[in-house]
């Protein structure tokens, strides 16, 4: 590698200032360049040129560094020569002052340095604030930023909930253009929607017998089922898809609000919608006993629910009824009532497609998911997990079936290239061998075996194997979490590679478009090919760049989500400090334990001056902490007793004693 070679990609930092920077180190072999697994690059906090986490950077080789103060091994070093683009130019804080300047404290705990506001908008000390970063003027410590939005006063529920969504780039207010565009979609909709449903071109289905089945909470409906018996061996079922494309067009300020917003957010309190209420609640929604536009996959299936024939393209549909998921199990488990013949057929087809998912390899991790519920003043009254039901199971295995068959459609149109040649797909790639061969060793400790190949590679069946291992024991939530961390993230792309964790060659999103951009996009690729209307050049290179934009925004979501949800467990308990609890181990470092508690599923930590009457010293092989005069352990996975010694709310923290 030579030191006039600039490199491009993201920088993390530390909240010390260091930069670490991924890169392959790559060596020259006969026949060409073998590439080694990848290794950080460090970028001390003097050559870091005003780069931020996250920002796409160009950066040189600059040598070793060898730290002054000696605590630092000696590494490889480089320096950032320009920043490409920023991550995010919007930080979510509340502001101290520092002699005469005025200091925003980012909520972003990736972001190392304070921000100097140079324009409060009068917004008291207190208060949560919204800062744009304008500038990084040589030779000063913090990068400046005026005021943008006053969100409100620190810790009050309101402030908190919009402070996590602003923090991530999500807001409720849409832009002037976009309310005026729903506003005529109120006055003209119903209109519009009606002259569509009597298309010719609509497949109808209005006369079968059609449902929806959803959390009782749900606000918008964007998926139904279809059922009928063709003969004694051949059934008819309709994966039904609010057919959001008929109305958001390409190019339109709804599209482009669609775009930039990408996906919805689900805050403990509140839904952040990608789209303007009057769509995604009302025109959009396949309320039950209304006329409403879809677009279809429709699986003619035997008895054994193997897909003997499949048809892709736009309906007209009327849901008879509208199910929550605790409903539609009622009348399965009663055996009568509302559509019984119907739902009863469609949980044995289910069942069968699940089976012959799981004899593939994909991966059940079926994580339960914590649910808070609130009082009217956002203040947390109950967390509990959500369970699921055969219902929830019943769904995802159609929707799974859907996805799977659009990509496969999709790409057999494509791969011939020509005008139609892009398509989306959702991909996951196997997971790194490295994070295998670590989860193999921690559940190694913990008393698992996990069988893997000799270079790190591990298969869905062997996964499998060790979830049903640990299904009902204690440390049955911390397993599946760390085989989850173990994993490749998903994400879209135009280049397919299959999903790992499905067991499927080929996979996209296609069941949510009312909640996801990409699901949006799949719809309309299947009409330009159902129409014979070549995709543009145009749209085919806004493709890649719209993959890597949807997916960031997928993570930022999920980012808010999380916070919430911590936000919300560690106000639960705060009144509960002096309890003791019961926990398990889910973290060993030098600093100490970190524990999650079982009824709420909150974490925290023990701080390594108060695990015991001992020194304890970090065990890093074996994930423990070990006291040298008692070789007394603290190993992962150990279920533990702790008392709440401390709650800092803002920071959304606990700290613990063991008990």
């Amino acid at each position: 590698m030579s030191a006039d070679t600039l490199y491009e990609g993201p920088i993390t930092m530390t909240r010390k200032g260091f930069g670490f920077f991924a890169m392959p180190a790559e060596t020259l072999v006969a026949g060409g360049t073998a590439t080694k697994e990848k290794e950080d690059l460090l970028i001390p906090p003097e050559w870091t040129n005003h780069a931020l986490s996250g920002d796409i950077v160009k950066v040189a080789l600059a040598g070793t560094y060898r730290d002054p103060s000696g605590r630092m091994p000696a590494r490889e070093a480089g320096k950032v020569v320009g920043i490409v683009s920023r991550a995010r130019e919007t930080f979510v804080g509340s502001f101290v002052e520092e002699g005469d300047k005025t200091l925003l404290i980012p909520d972003y705990k990736k972001m190392h340095v304070p921000v100097e506001v140079r324009d409060t908008k009068g917004a008291p000390l207190g208060f949560k604030v919204l800062v744009r970063i304008k500038g990084w003027d040589e030779g000063s410590l913090h990068p400046w930023g005026v005021v943008e939005d006053i969100i409100g006063k620190v810790g009050v529920h309101e402030t908190e909930m919009r402070a996590l969504a602003l923090g991530q780039g999500f807001s409720s207010d849409f832009p002037p253009g976009v309310v005026a565009d729903a506003e005529q979609l109120e006055k003209n909709g119903a209109a519009i929607l009606a002259e569509e449903a009597a298309n010719p071109k609509r497949r109808d289905f209005r006369n079968v017998a059609t449902c929806t089945i959803d959390p009782f909470d749900a606000k918008d409906f964007d998926d139904a089922l279809s059922v009928r018996r063709i003969d004694t061996e051949t059934i008819e079922v309709g994966v039904h898809i609010a057919d959001v494309s008929y109305f958001v067009k390409p190019g339109t300020g709804l599209d482009k609000e669609a775009v930039e917003r990408a996906t919805s957010v689900y805050l403990v309190d509140r839904t952040i919608p990608m789209l303007p209420e009057v769509l995604s609640n009302d025109l959009c929604s396949l309320k039950p006993d209304e006329d409403r536009l879809a677009v279809s996959a429709v699986f003619t299936l035997d008895r054994d629910a193997n897909v003997k024939d499949a048809w892709f393209g736009e309906t007209v549909i009327h849901s008879n009824k509208r199910f929550t998921y605790e409903n539609a199990q009622e009348v399965l488990d009663a055996g009568k009532g509302v559509m019984h013949e119907e739902l009863s057929l469609l949980l044995d087809l289910s069942k069968k497609i699940r089976a012959r998912r799981q004899a593939k390899g994909a991966i059940e991790f079926d994580t339960a998911e914590v649910k808070v519920e609130l009082n009217a003043e956002g203040k947390p009254i109950a967390i509990r997990l959500k369970e699921r039901k055969a219902t929830n199971l019943l769904i995802e295995d159609f929707m799974l079936l859907a996805n799977e068959a659009v990509a496969k459609h999709l790409s057999k149109l494509t791969k011939n290239g020509g005008p139609h040649f892009y398509s989306l797909y959702r991909i996951h790639d196997a997971p790194d061998t490295d994070r295998i061969e670590n989860l193999a060793n921690l559940l190694r400790i913990m008393g698992y075996h996990l069988k893997t190949s000799g270079a790190g590679n591990v298969t869905g069946a062997e996964l499998n194997k060790l979830l049903e291992s640990v299904k009902g024991k204690p440390e049955e939530y911390l397993v599946k979490t760390a085989a989850l961390r173990s994993m490749s993230k998903a994400v879209y792309s135009t280049r397919n590679i299959g999903h790992f964790g499905l067991a499927f060659d080929f996979y996209t999103h296609f069941t949510s478009p009312i909640r996801r951009y990409p699901d949006l996009v799949v719809h309309r690729l299947i009409k330009a090919h159902a129409d014979g209307d070549p995709i543009t050049a145009q749209e085919m290179q806004t493709f890649d760049q719209l993959a890597l934009h949807a997916s960031e925004r997928e993570v930022a979501a999920a980012s808010a989500e999380r916070d919430s949800i911590k936000m919300k467990q560690v106000e639960f308990l705060a009144e509960r400090v002096g309890e003791i609890f019961d926990a398990v181990i889910s973290g060993v470092t030098e600093r100490g334990l970190y524990v999650e508690e079982q009824t709420t599923h909150t974490d925290g930590m023990i701080r390594i001056k108060d695990v015991g009457d001992d020194y304890f010293e970090y065990d890093e092989k074996n994930y423990q902490l070990l006291g040298r005069r008692t070789r007394k352990s603290f190993r992962l996975g150990d279920p533990i007793k702790v008392k709440l010694a401390a709650v800092r709310t803002a920071e959304k923290e606990l700290d613990f004693v063991p008990a």
